[in-house]
């Protein structure tokens, strides 16, 4: 085999792993195959010891044994059943009478709807799909602008991938290293401004173009006094209880964010029971969405750690510090290039492969800059929600195409969208500008949700690791950890509380 520099595999290892993706490969058994195939070529190479894959099986079982990601599952389930207990048409009923008499009433309706379905349910395909059956059609029989419909119903659908309990906020915490808990706390206002910007865009466009938002007949949406405040108490309290019960109990410190995942899914079946829709097929496709969403993403979760084992152990991690932390700017330079590139990437990729692919890369370059690891994340997640609205690809445009009626053209879906992407790219902004939104938000009860595997860095650096032997010429642990001598070859090395819980 042809020798190949150190230097040269990082970049030819990403390349290909492109390639794979490009190509239709599977995301998680692109990750896994590309990192034990490069895997393969250093060891041949003399590049890579062959015991560093002995970690592997150790960081599989720590994936496994991670109650972080439990919350994924909680949160889903309890989405999931909510949903399929018909929520979404009892709260866009209910806020539709409210507000449908205001000029542009109804898209108000949507958009709050669109954040409570977020705070509840957090299925941006239900959210979506379940607006644009019930509020389309009446929105475009009353003469709304098909555009502005349309993106208000897409964008309101993405506000569960920002609005706390959020799955992108998981995900993004457990890669960042950062509690469920902080970052939910430091999502909450940003996302509540987004919900504002979305209102006060809609309100300029129904004061500047009133034939484009008009107001609904008032005889479509008058009940008596005492029907209105029964049906207020009965659709809207049971949803703002159970948001409290998730949220309320991570912020003032009385649950983690898994252990409130679980009373909310149990949370989610009492109000299914008691609107009597609780049936053992609707427990049984709540039950299977829920195993195959897990399933899908603990997969690409393992495939990252295979690819990331290899990809840091030939240097990989400090060519992307090399690469990112070089850009002229310094933190602000690296901060706007990991913007555009998330942005991009939004194009073509699902949220769960950028997190799990590019986000591991860039910590260590955040961490070198001094930048805080929860503001970073809280950006990168709000720029993550335009990756369902950016034409061509956005999965909420797709979703939304196949429930309008044939009148109403992609192209226009496509126009509708673009406004509401500009306006969560502004509020990535003003995160930026303002971290205070994020960082004085986080209460100091939050409570965290650990990790509990046995974590083997390999990070080339003082902290990680290190090229060869240490400065006294000898391994800081008293001798090369596979008991060799280096030669010039990358030497991982456990962190002394993982070295003494190993032994």
């Amino acid at each position: 085999m042809p020798s190949i520099p150190i230097d040269w595999l990082p970049p030819i290892m990403f390349a290909v792993l492109l390639l794979f993706m490009v190509s239709g490969f599977p995301v998680a058994f692109a990750l896994a195959a590309n990192g034990l195939l490069f895997g393969y070529i250093a060891i041949e190479q003399g590049l890579m010891s062959p015991a560093l894959l002995q970690a592997l099986p150790e960081r599989l079982f720590g994936i496994m044994s991670n109650d972080t990601l439990l919350a994924i599952p909680f949160f889903t389930f309890m989405g999931l059943v909510l949903e399929r207990s018909k929520m979404a048409e009892d709260l866009l009923e209910t806020v539709g009478i409210l507000f449908g008499r205001l000029r542009g009433g109804l898209a108000y309706a949507i958009v709050l709807v669109g954040a409570l379905l977020a705070a509840t349910t957090g299925v941006v395909a239900a959210s979506v799909i379940s607006m644009g059956l019930i509020s389309l059609p009446i929105m475009l029989k009353h003469g709304y602008d098909p555009k502005i419909a349309t993106g208000t119903i897409a964008a309101s659908g993405t506000l569960a991938q920002i609005i706390p309990p959020s799955l992108v906020l998981i995900v993004l915490a457990d890669q960042l290293g950062v509690s469920v808990g902080e970052m939910y706390a430091g999502a909450m206002i940003p996302s509540l401004m987004l919900v504002g910007l979305f209102l006060l865009y809609l309100f300029a466009v129904g004061q500047l173009r009133p034939t484009a938002l008009p107001a609904l007949p008032v005889e479509q949406y008058t009940l008596p006094a005492g029907v209105l405040f029964t049906k207020i108490m009965v659709v809207l309290v049971p949803p703002l209880a159970l948001i409290f019960l998730v949220l309320g109990t991570i912020f003032i410190g009385l649950a983690t964010p898994t252990e409130a995942g679980a009373m909310g899914a149990v949370g989610g079946l009492i109000l299914a029971w008691l609107k009597r829709r609780f049936t053992m097929a609707m427990l049984r496709e709540a039950l299977d969405a829920t195993t195959k969403l897990s399933c899908f993403v603990m997969f690409i979760l393992i495939g990252s750690t295979v690819f990331g084992l290899t990809f840091r152990a030939v240097d990989g991690d400090l060519w992307v510090e090399h690469l990112m932390g070089g850009l002229p700017g310094g933190d602000l330079g690296f901060l706007i290039a990991v913007q555009i590139l998330v942005f991009v990437l939004g194009f073509f990729l699902d949220f769960f492969e950028i997190a799990f692919i590019v986000i591991p890369l860039l910590v260590p370059v955040a961490q070198s800059l001094d930048i805080n690891l929860l503001w970073f994340g809280v950006m990168i997640a709000m720029n993550l929600q335009t990756s369902f609205l950016t034409p061509p690809f956005g999965f909420s445009l797709f979703y939304l195409k196949s429930v309008t009626p044939a009148s109403v053209k992609t192209w226009e879906i496509y126009q509708g969208a673009v406004p509401f992407v500009g306006l969560q790219l502004l509020m990535v902004i003003a995160i930026y500008a303002f971290p205070g939104l994020v960082t004085n938000t986080v209460p100091e009860g939050v409570k965290s949700s650990k990790p509990t595997q046995l974590d083997l860095e390999i990070e080339r650096s003082s902290q990680y690791g290190q090229r060869g032997q240490a400065e006294d010429g000898a391994n800081p642990y008293g001798g090369n950890v596979y008991g060799e001598e280096s030669r010039g070859q990358f030497v991982p090395r456990f962190s002394r509380q993982s070295l003494e819980e190993f032994k």
